[in-house]
């Protein structure tokens, strides 16, 4: 793994993600090396794509970057973490997202925080209802599928547990389940196991399917082979088949209504085309 870090001139920038003003990102890079990861195909760089998940890159100054911008910033809502994760194993010893979510939080504005990792616990001090928000993203229940998608992050039971202590104290949670790859997490009883851990906290689900970016199926193929998969079946479905994405998110929304768990697609409506 290969750690630096380097000096940034902003700190939030505008976002288009659903429910979000901006978007604040304290890591470049990200120790998680999820096989399935499209963030860097945002970049357009061939060697960061090739060694994701090989480097985290701290902007170690973004903390005080961020509190000048706030002095000509409108009040909204702040996405921490979509582009890389704001919980990775570097900030463990460096804290940029805990300094960031305390500025925020003393200028009046909303974190809203999405992670895979359960180090999010040791900055429960700072959450209080209806002042932040925390989203974890579990692609499945299955420990061991889970160590080979997401070789690096921690397991989906310890981001269960950090979910369900965020839920108890009051603060609202919700699950990111995605990607839905097909043949290997979007079956009846993967979808079933996430959404009774959303009914348990009181979550709301977000789901989103595979999206097949430059690079995806490279790092995909090999574990793809290894189950038995087919990676081209796999990219047509995901890219190209409108009736795999109805019949995936008609499952989803099936399964949490049954349950009486919310749910809605990460960017699109389930029956839109």
């Amino acid at each position: 793994m290969r750690y630096s870090h380097r000096t940034c001139r902003r700190a939030l920038f505008k976002s288009g993600l659903p429910g979000l003003d901006y978007s604040l990102n304290p890591y470049f890079g990200c120790e998680h090396g999820c096989l399935y990861c499209y963030s860097p195909s945002i970049f357009r760089d061939e060697w960061v794509a090739r060694n994701w998940g090989r480097f985290s890159i701290a902007k170690l100054n973004i903390h005080q970057v961020l509190e000048a911008e706030l002095r000509s910033r409108k009040r909204g809502v702040v996405g921490i973490g979509t582009v890389t994760d704001p919980y990775q194993p570097h900030e463990a010893k460096l804290g940029l997202t805990r300094k960031c979510i305390e500025i925020l939080l003393r200028g009046g504005l909303h974190p809203s925080i999405q992670t895979k990792s359960d180090l999010v616990m040791r900055d429960m001090d700072l959450a209080h209802p209806g002042l932040l928000d925390l989203g974890v993203t579990i692609t499945t229940m299955d420990g061991w599928l889970a160590k080979r998608l997401e070789p690096k992050a921690p397991s989906p039971d310890a981001r269960a547990k950090a979910l369900e202590e965020f839920s108890m104290k009051g603060i609202e949670t919700w699950v990111f389940f995605g990607p839905a790859i097909p043949t290997l997490n979007d079956g009846e009883e993967e979808i079933k196991s996430i959404a009774k851990l959303a009914k348990l906290t009181g979550s709301e689900i977000i789901y989103d399917k595979l999206n097949i970016k430059p690079f995806v199926m490279e790092r995909l193929a090999p574990l793809l082979h290894e189950l038995g998969a087919n990676p081209e079946r796999i990219r047509m479905l995901s890219e190209e088949s409108e009736q795999y994405r109805r019949d995936l998110y008609k499952r989803i929304y099936s399964i949490c209504r049954e349950l009486g768990v919310k749910a809605k697609p990460a960017f699109e409506h389930p029956m839109s085309g």
